[in-house]
């Protein structure tokens, strides 16, 4: 049976993505076929499709995606053909039909969770586990500010922060969205410009700040964030939907009170397979303590193109996922 995947062959803007038929091949040894349901939708993919993240051409497109394993190779151990499987951390290639791929990356998809909250959630998921959970370790009692509250990953960070007895202040870009942030839980919820965040952030916490900045804006929110962290907080900025933040003075975050900085990754604080497991195993947790992972918007595959400009455009709510 012939399949369908989509790639690109230079970097651009969403009409550089093509699709293409394909004949699926056996799977090596340590590989495994996976007949994908649905496919998650990244801001990381616009970054490899547009260039800001270099990868070989030409490229598949999404690491991210829910199935069934299908086929089976040599060597491959703890998977039986009919199972069902997530991944969000494997080589790019996800937009497609069907495919061949290592069964390293692959999670096991327990009976209560679904295809599609997995396909919209597990990346997503485990980023905000590992940003609250490993990186910045938060405890009850403390205070972050959350920008693009209302988006794939920042809608799962607000009530999981939540739950964990941090007060939120979510920053949003309409109304909608911030009453979306303020129904998952923000203690406070912010339409405002960037250049008029920080002072309602230090207006919310007596001028003291926030404990922690979860930014994966870039750019657009870099000098709001700076201004926003307390003495001897933590700035941690995961993304760069609004483009790459500019070189960073280290002298500036002295001045902005000895604030830490750090770009972390799912890549490291997911790089085995123990690890990537164990986040999944506490996002399914938290989902089953009432976490909702939101689907906001569904597109065929043929239309990723039309997908990926919705995300640029902020227009697209919670997660978003391509239906096979």
């Amino acid at each position: 049976m012939s399949e369908t995947r989509l790639f690109f062959r230079q970097t651009g803007g969403p009409e550089v993505i093509e699709c293409e038929s394909f004949d699926l091949a056996a799977p090596g040894p340590g590989e495994v076929v996976v007949r994908h349901t649905a496919v998650g939708l990244n801001f990381i993919d616009i970054y490899y499709r547009s260039g800001l993240y270099p990868t070989p051409l030409p490229s598949g497109l999404g690491s991210e995606a829910a199935g069934r394993i299908e086929a089976i190779g040599e060597g491959v151990t703890g998977f039986s053909v009919g199972d069902r499987v997530a991944y969000a951390t494997s080589p790019l290639g996800a937009y497609a039909t069907a495919r061949v791929m290592s069964a390293d990356p692959l999670i096991k998809l327990p009976d209560d969770i679904s295809d599609e909250t997995a396909a919209a959630g597990l990346l997503k998921g485990m980023t905000a586990a590992f940003l609250s959970d490993r990186c910045a370790k938060v405890t009850a009692g403390q205070s972050a500010l959350v920008h693009a509250a209302a988006g794939g990953v920042g809608s799962i960070l607000v009530p999981w922060l939540v739950a964990r007895g941090v007060t939120v202040i979510a920053h949003s870009g309409s109304e909608e969205k911030a009453a979306q942030a303020r129904a998952a839980g923000a203690a406070h919820s912010r339409y405002c410009s960037f250049d008029e965040l920080a002072a309602a952030v230090r207006k919310a916490t007596d001028g003291r700040g926030v404990d922690v900045v979860f930014d994966g804006v870039g750019a657009a929110s870099w000098a709001a964030s700076l201004a926003s962290v307390a003495r001897l907080g933590l700035l941690a900025c995961y993304g760069n939907a609004s483009g790459p933040i500019p070189p960073v003075d280290p002298l500036s975050l002295l001045r902005a009170g000895s604030v830490f900085l750090t770009r972390p990754s799912l890549f490291d604080y997911g790089h085995d397979a123990a690890d990537r497991q164990q986040l999944a195993e506490t996002l399914f947790d938290m989902i089953r303590g009432g976490l909702t992972i939101k689907v906001g918007q569904r597109f065929a595959l043929a239309d990723a193109a039309e997908a990926h400009q919705a995300l640029a455009s902020r227009s697209t709510r919670s997660s978003t996922i391509l239906i096979i």
